[in-house]
């Protein structure tokens, strides 16, 4: 089974780049984050036609998730708060950014965690806040679900091997202590980044800015991933960043990344 993740920056936008690369690679799931659509407006028709069954939560011009399954998924829920309920999640589901459903037995989940702007200004603890809950959701997600993938941006550089130039970031916004430590604890509820079961060197990134020639300098960052129980994790055959998409006309600034179970 193939499972990738995407940050399309625009379904509508990006629609014939998707298709395209569907074609091009099969794949049995693929989550998208910041689809920036409503669910009534979502784009079903091209990818009913390649074969799969469309899952989605969004809101229009921001965020948004989705799952995209050849197989067709079950207990598909929006949101923390069909986990931890809404006395506990707050406004924190208002922003479209988590998608859980079971295709066969694995639960997937597409994840856009919020990009939090920059170092000490609210969006910064409100995405800190968003990362705490999540870790609550995964709790119970992992309890009831033993193979679990939880794919997708997560707007945090892991170490410093993911990014161009840790120094001259290390302010940024991704990159914090704060950051790095709540992205730890989620981790050490028992997942694993795929991509480094295959790849410990540095210099592989899923996103660069549009701005200064990023792309074709490879100054970028790896803040696309694959967390995976560690069922799954001994199953995954291969992880791997496809940079191709990222040189189209008018590309998505992020690249899709694949875990092979």
């Amino acid at each position: 089974m193939k499972i990738a993740t995407w940050n399309v920056n625009s379904i509508r936008t990006r629609i014939e780049q998707v298709t395209d690369w569907l074609q091009a690679n099969p794949t049995d799931i693929i989550c998208l984050q910041e689809t920036k659509v409503t669910d009534k407006e979502f784009p079903i028709a091209p990818f009913t036609n390649l074969g799969y069954n469309c899952y989605f939560s969004g809101q229009k011009s921001y965020n948004g998730v989705a799952i995209l399954s050849k197989s067709p998924a079950s207990q598909i829920s929006a949101g923390f708060s069909p986990f931890l309920g809404e006395a506990t999640t707050g406004v924190f589901d208002e922003q479209k950014r988590l998608l859980t459903g079971i295709v066969g037995d694995i639960c997937i989940i597409s994840a856009y965690v919020p990009n939090g702007s920059e170092v000490g200004c609210d969006k910064y603890y409100y995405k800190l806040h968003w990362l705490k809950l999540l870790k609550e959701y995964l709790k119970i997600a992992l309890d009831k679900f033993p193979n679990l993938c939880i794919c997708g941006d997560f707007n945090i550089v892991p170490d410093d091997r993911d990014i161009h130039n840790p120094k001259a970031c290390a302010n940024l916004v991704g990159l914090s202590a704060a950051e790095r430590q709540a992205l730890s604890e989620i981790t050490e509820l028992g997942l694993k980044d795929a991509f480094r079961k295959f790849t410990s060197e540095g210099g592989h990134y899923s996103w660069w800015d549009y701005r200064a020639g990023a792309f074709p300098r490879n100054k970028g960052w790896r803040i696309d991933h694959h967390y995976l129980s560690s069922s799954l994790y001994d199953r995954a055959k291969s992880c791997t960043i496809d940079i191709e998409p990222r040189k189209l006309i008018k590309p998505s600034d992020h690249a899709p990344v694949i875990v092979e179970i």
